[in-house]
């Protein structure tokens, strides 16, 4: 069976909205008056083209508000589901300055009564901690102003009230703010939204800026494992990019950095990989049977800007995306890429097009435009403007002519530096009322300049998507998870069991295809740590992450790396259906209880469930619920490791017991037809 998330109340709501764009929800300022909506009488209407065809539904309406100023309103709607999601594009078209654009935001009201705000907070200090708010109580508000959007908070949420509830997201990955406001005397919860916190600007003639894509999906069963799974399966079917360029699902993989198995030191990143270093680690995966689906080429293979070789500092040598001859001399790292094509592997490649630094060498040696160079301080951090259109295309030739000459098959890129306090530092620099704009153009230009790499890795075969990181997971917003997936959820899930299970009980709530490093480690960087069953079943997910010395560790355990890997690849297939945290979330420093999730396929009617007795766990039994057992069903739960058979009905619970701490159990769950 299939569930059933079709909501006839949100579909008519999409089409009054869009036919009556006055009381669409969203408002902004405008030379100091307040506009909600686009009533007639003052946006009038330029065109209007609107399509219901299949699973998404799509508006496109455009007004002239003055000589100056045209505003565009994109949505689409997905009737599947009953969500909706809009943009709103600012253009100058005229001959003059527009008036000052500010305050541009959604308003949303949702009626119900006691309104619970649910979500998670963001990776970097608050490693996604979930909460739940009484919105009745009091106003709640969340701003992220650093510049890398998820980051500290997070801008998806979960609204209950009455008897349903609604998934808000916000799509933009630079600044934003959302705030929740509960007026008890309608009964009802104000939500406003917005991207560019601080916008206040004139359009220049030729310019145009854009909002965040703002997403409202509601739901119609209050139930949190409902909700859960309610926005899931939207993202899987709606928001995923495609794997490649026939349009197949994005289907889960595993990937394996060499950067630890190269015999030289390695401070991070690949810095130590050399022409010589690979060929003996992939031969050693094939030979043992552990290959995985991606060789993880990171951060140190480029020559510096000043043209020396960097032995350590892959950091504070970025600029220059090209292949240091030093370590990769002529075509050697083709070689490489073209090795592990022949033996079914791809290669991902490491770039971080956003900060550059030593500009004066670049534009020596590179081309480089030094105003390119957005600096501020001592500037040791100096943002790369991308939203300069010369500086993108400069940016763009470099880093396609290296994925393009070693046919590397998916691009990986990193951001180490939040560029909030650069933009308006740019922006001051461009006089008054110009807040906002460095940003607004930078983020557009970075949507951008992901779509042109996809179709350059999609030209030769490669990849549909990007891996997105920004220290981590800084970069997890809706719309750039359009165009890429999180091979690591956080850098910190590079360490511990209790945090990587943590995050997983709340990350995969939100965001369903994602990945961890698959050993504990006492440091994100130690290139050793602890791998066994435990570990292995913790890190189940759809992107598997091997972290492992093929060649260079004499005592490589390379049965328990081929137990892991086959088993992972026998669950995979449920790891991106419904999910089910069936235990109390803990935090990364927890080790005394117990964790408990299951991934199940209501279509194949079958499923795989986690159980962990965490280090430090006194008691050896653990009772659980099943909540994904449709009522009056029984199920079969059993143990992959004793062949342990447990059967359950719907409204009843399971006993588990475990033999000792940090142990992990996994029991296959099939219902019974009868």
């Amino acid at each position: 069976m299939t569930r059933d998330y079709r909501n006839p109340a949100a579909d008519a709501w999409y089409r009054a909205i869009t036919a009556q764009p006055a009381d669409f929800p969203f408002s902004f300022c405008y030379d100091g008056a307040r506009y909600n909506g686009f009533p007639a009488d003052r946006f009038r209407l330029l065109s209007r083209e609107a399509r219901e065809e299949g699973e998404k539904w799509t508006a496109d309406l455009s007004f002239r508000l003055d000589d100056a100023l045209k505003v565009r309103l994109l949505c689409a709607h997905y009737p599947l589901y009953g969500a909706t999601e809009w943009t709103v594009w600012f253009e100058n078209d005229g001959a003059r300055d527009s008036g000052v654009i500010s305050g541009a935001e959604t308003v949303l009201r949702f009626p119900g009564a006691y309104p619970a705000l649910k979500g998670i907070l963001g990776d970097n200090t608050n490693w996604y901690r979930p909460y739940c708010l009484d919105v009745g109580a009091q106003p709640r508000s969340f701003e992220s102003n650093s510049g890398r959007a998820t980051h500290v908070y997070f801008p998806y949420f979960n609204l209950e009230c009455g008897d349903g509830g609604v998934m808000l997201a916000i799509g933009w990955a630079g600044t934003w703010r959302a705030g929740f406001r509960y007026d008890a005397a309608r009964g009802e919860t104000e939500y406003r939204a917005r991207s560019v916190g601080g916008l206040h600007t004139r359009l220049r003639p030729g310019e145009r800026i854009r909002t965040a894509l703002f997403v409202c999906a509601r739901y119609r069963v209050r139930n949190e494992h409902y909700a859960t799974n309610y926005w899931r399966s939207f993202f899987i079917r709606h928001n995923l990019p495609r794997a490649d360029a026939t349009g197949a699902p994005l289907l889960p993989f595993s990937t394996a950095c060499l950067a630890s198995d190269t015999g030289l030191p390695n401070s991070d990143g690949s810095i130590s990989e050399r022409s010589f270093t690979w060929r003996p680690s992939l031969e050693k995966m094939i030979a043992e049977d552990v290959k995985t689906d991606f060789r993880w080429f990171d951060a140190g293979w480029y020559v510096a800007p000043d043209g020396s070789s960097p032995e350590s500092d892959w950091w504070g040598s970025v600029g220059t995306w090209t292949l240091d001859e030093a370590k990769w001399p002529g075509g050697s790292f083709r070689e490489s890429t073209d090795f592990a094509r022949e033996h079914g592997m791809k290669t991902l490649m490491w770039f971080e097009p956003e900060r550059v630094t030593d500009p004066e060498s670049l534009a020596k040696n590179w081309g480089y435009d030094p105003a390119w160079a957005i600096r501020r301080g001592d500037g040791r951090v100096i943002s790369n403007n991308i939203g300069d259109p010369a500086c993108l295309r400069w940016t763009l030739d470099r880093i396609e002519k290296t994925l393009r000459d070693n046919r590397v098959e998916m691009y990986r890129e990193d951001n180490n530096s939040d560029q909030a306090a650069l933009w308006n530092d740019l922006d001051a620099r461009e006089g008054e009322d110009r807040r906002g704009m460095t940003e607004c153009r930078f983020i557009d230009a970075h949507y951008r300049m992901w779509d042109e790499l996809i179709a350059t890795t999609l030209s030769y075969g490669g990849c549909g998507f990007v891996d997105s990181c920004a220290s981590g997971g800084g970069r997890n917003d809706l719309e750039s998870l359009r165009r890429g997936i999180p091979l690591l959820r956080s850098d910190y899930d590079r360490t511990s069991t209790a945090i990587r299970l943590s995050m997983t009980t709340a990350f995969n709530r939100w965001v369903p295809f994602c990945g961890a490093n698959n050993k504990e480690k006492r440091g994100q960087l130690d290139p050793t740590g602890t791998l066994d069953m435990y570990v292995w079943r913790a890190s189940y997910l759809p992107v598997m992450n091997v972290d492992s010395q093929y060649a260079q560790d004499p005592d490589q355990d390379f049965d328990i790396l081929r137990r892991g890997l086959r088993e992972w690849k026998r669950l995979n297939r449920f790891l991106l259906k419904e999910f089910y945290p069936l235990t109390p979330w803990h935090t990364e420093g927890e080790t005394t209880g117990f964790t408990a999730f299951a991934w199940y396929d209501p279509e194949e009617r079958a499923g795989a469930l986690l159980a962990f007795r965490q280090e430090k766990c006194r008691e050896n039994a653990l009772t659980l619920p099943l909540p994904f057992l449709e009522a009056g069903k029984t199920c079969l739960l059993t143990d992959e490791d004793t062949g342990e058979e447990i059967s359950a009905a719907s409204d009843e619970e399971i006993a588990l017991t475990f033999g000792e701490p940090r142990t992990a159990r996994l029991l296959w769950i099939k219902v019974k037809d009868k």
